[in-house]
């Protein structure tokens, strides 16, 4: 087996990095939802934060698993990539995408916990308040790895 690595490398193609795991929608979505649902549902557990434990497994995690559905679309775009999402440095892109989708979020969090307790018949509760703070936080994480790993299938397809 050395030897082949050797040769490899006297033909010139240097150190290869492995290529990375193909973009499949379904298991980003689902890799989106499970991390901060185990992440922040083990933290709720260890610290005795009932709340944080459900809400891991509800706004944090469902919002990331959305998250990571719209935008993963979006980037794909039916299988044709945007022209300016593969042109411009990948932390530019990531940069416009979380900016773009933390803002919307935001907004969400915002109206469920303030607008529906107000217009609607939802009383106004600590998990409504949660929501400004998990839904911006949950897009901005699941917006800034799916991009990630979107460009990387992207880039080293190209190649």
């Amino acid at each position: 087996m050395p030897a082949i690595k050797d040769r490899n490398r006297a033909a010139g193609s240097g150190r290869s990095r492995p290529a990375p795991r193909p973009f499949v929608l379904w298991r980003e979505v689902l890799t989106a939802y499970t991390a901060p649902a185990l992440t922040a549902g083990a933290a709720g557990v260890a610290t005795g934060q009932r709340d944080l434990a459900v809400a891991a497994l509800t706004s944090i995690a469902g919002t990331s698993a959305v998250v990571a559905l719209v935008v993963g679309a979006w980037l794909r775009h039916g299988g044709r990539p945007r022209r300016w999402t593969t042109t411009l440095p990948k932390a530019a892109v990531t940069a416009v995408l979380v900016l773009a989708v933390t803002g919307a979020a935001a907004l969400l969090g915002w109206f469920a916990a303030q607008w529906l307790p107000a217009h609607t018949l939802l009383p106004a509760t600590a998990r409504l308040e949660r929501l400004r703070i998990d839904l911006p936080l949950s897009a901005a994480l699941a917006t800034t790895v799916v991009t990630l790993r979107w460009r990387s299938t992207v880039a080293a397809r190209r190649r």
